[in-house]
Order: structure tokens, then sequence, then C-alpha cells
């Protein structure tokens, strides 16, 4: 008796034996459809980087990370440690970063193409942000437009840093030898 074909995942190469329980990658979570056709290379290389749905769990997820270190660091900081005090301009400064750097974590750990649901989340975490630090301005004051500028950059660079995540954790695409 012949020994069932292995079906490779297009996206990080996993190497599965038929049944593939919910037509998903067990390595990547990547949708793996039903390859009778086969791809070519030129189709599976733009594929390999195009996020198949939205995940609300993955949301939730990010919503949380995001709330989490955005409190933590533009608020919580401040005080424990007062000689930081982020308030107004320098808080949205702070914030940047800090959402790039959830959406670069986001993206290394969730399976398969997420890099969606991080920015949909910050920028559901940047309205009250920039919200409250613009309320709480006292010295160094800006006007309202630019906190949304400067939202809107942050929802920007959570793009990028989730799509670096999810470029990091699927690495380089399979070999054509494979």
């Amino acid at each position: 008796m012949a020994a069932p074909k292995k079906i490779i995942c297009p996206s990080c190469g996993w190497k599965h034996t038929p049944p593939i329980p919910n037509n998903r990658c067990v390595s990547c979570g990547a949708k793996i459809e039903d390859l009778r056709r086969a791809l070519n290379r030129q189709e599976e290389l733009e594929r390999r980087y195009q996020q198949e749905g939205f995940s609300l769990a993955w949301f939730a997820i990010s919503i949380g990370i995001m709330s989490v270190l955005t409190a933590a660091l533009v608020m919580g900081l401040p005080e424990v440690v007062p000689a930081f005090d982020f308030e107004g301009s320098a808080g949205m400064l702070v914030a940047i970063p800090v959402w790039f750097l959830g959406g670069l974590l986001v993206g290394l750990i969730s399976p398969g193409k997420t890099f969606i649901e991080p920015v949909v989340a910050v920028f559901l975490v940047a309205i009250p942000t920039a919200f409250l630090l613009f309320q709480s301005q006292t010295v160094k004051t800006m006007p309202a437009f630019m906190y949304m500028l400067l939202s809107a950059l942050g929802v920007m660079f959570t793009l990028i840093g989730a799509y670096l995540g999810e470029r990091i954790q699927m690495g380089p695409p399979p070999r054509a030898s494979d």
C-alpha cells in the first residue's frame, strides 16, 4: 500500500499528511486550499504575504496588548518615575514606537497572516489616547489636528511593525526545489 501523498503548505513549507483539519496549516495557520490545481511559482509568491481574513480572537488580543502597553508606558511610567512627564505631544511621541512594537509583537506571535488586526486595534486605542493627552496638556501645547496626525502616523507604524513581525515569523520563502 502506498504512503499518502504529503501536502506542502504554500506559506511556510510544512509537510502535511491528509486529511488536514479545518484546511489550515498546523504550523503557521495559513489556509490550505484544495491543492488539486497546482499553483505556479509566481502565484505562490503573490499569495504568500496576503491576509486571508479577519480574526476576532487576534483582534481582541491586539486590543489587549496595545491597551496595556500604551497605558503602562504613557500613563503608568510617569506615575512610577515622576521625571518622565509624557503630557501632550511627548505622550504621542512615546505612543508611536509603543504601537510599532505592539504590532511587531502581534505579528510575531500570531499564527497565519494577521497584520490587519493590530492596525484596527491601535486605531481604537489611539482615539482615546489622543483625546486624553490633548485634554491633559498644560505646558507643551499642540493643536488637536496634530494629535490626529500623530495618531494616523502611529497606525501606519503599527501596520509596518505587524507586517515585519509576520515576515520574521514566516521566514524566507520556500525554495523551488522543495
